[in-house]
C-alpha cells in the first residue's frame, strides 16, 4: 500500500471529467456487447485510456483547467436533468406551470380545483386548474 502511495504522489488522480469518461466507457462497453461492434469496443478502450492517463498525469494545472472547462459545460446539463427528475418524482402530488409574463416555472399542489397563482419573481397573478 505504501508503494502505491509513493507512485501516486504528485499525480492528478480522479476528478469529475475522469469519472464521466469511465462512466461513458462502461456505457459504450455495454453497447458493444449488445451490438457486437468493434468500433464501440475501440471507443471504450480509448475512453478508458484517457481516464487513466488523466489520473496518472503529473501536469496538475492542465488537468484542472480541462476539468473546469468540462464543468462549465456539464453544470447546466446536470441542473436541467435534476429538475426533470424532481418533476417526475412529484408528478402525482404537484402540477407545474410557467408564468405567462416572465416564464418562471411554478409548482402548485394537485387537486385544489381552480386556483390563483402568484409568480414570486414578477408578482404576476394568473388563474389555473390544479
Amino acid at each position: 500500500m505504501n508503494g502505491f502511495k509513493k507512485f501516486m504522489y504528485g499525480r492528478y488522480g480522479l476528478d469529475q471529467l475522469s469519472i464521466m469518461l469511465l462512466a461513458a466507457s462502461i456505457f459504450f462497453s455495454l453497447l458493444a456487447l449488445v451490438f457486437h461492434s468493434t468500433i464501440l469496443q475501440l471507443l471504450t478502450y480509448i475512453l478508458l485510456g484517457l481516464a487513466y492517463l488523466r489520473g496518472l498525469s503529473k501536469n496538475i494545472s492542465k488537468r484542472q483547467q480541462e476539468n473546469r472547462s468540462f464543468l462549465k459545460v456539464w453544470q447546466p446539463v446536470k441542473i436541467k436533468l435534476n429538475k426533470s427528475f424532481m418533476r417526475l418524482k412529484h408528478i402525482r402530488t404537484h402540477q407545474y406551470y410557467k408564468c405567462p409574463q416572465c416564464g418562471q416555472s411554478l409548482r402548485v399542489p394537485r387537486g385544489r380545483g381552480r386556483i390563483r397563482i402568484t409568480c414570486p419573481q414578477c408578482k404576476n397573478e394568473f388563474s389555473k386548474k390544479s
